[in-house]
């Protein structure tokens, strides 16, 4: 038999509670310059309670084929990639409109 969601109360496979989650987050992508001038890709204003920040981080690395790390609520990526992030979290079902890209 299948679990049962302690949050929505639906079958595992029919839960919501992620979907509703990534409809009600604020993301601010930003470069910030790090060490011998590389850039570095912020993103942060990701719930760590409600979407797994380290998936996400994971899926982000591998649709970039870049290095990176999810610590302190924000994820890091290895070089400029503010334009091509707003796409692929877009694609991933985080809504466009609350992804702002400075």
């Amino acid at each position: 038999m299948s679990e049962i969601c302690p949050k929505c109360g639906l079958v595992k496979e029919l839960c919501v509670c992620e979907t509703i989650a990534k409809e009600s987050q604020l993301i601010k992508v930003f470069l910030e310059r790090k060490k011998f001038r590389k850039f570095c890709t912020i993103i942060e204003g990701i719930d760590q309670k409600e979407i797994d920040i380290k998936d996400l981080a994971k899926k982000l690395k591998e649709k970039l084929a870049c290095g990176g790390t999810a610590k302190e609520g924000k994820v890091e990526l290895q070089g400029d990639h503010k334009n091509k992030v707003k796409e692929i979290l877009a694609g991933m079902g985080f809504p466009p409109d609350s992804i702002e890209v400075k």
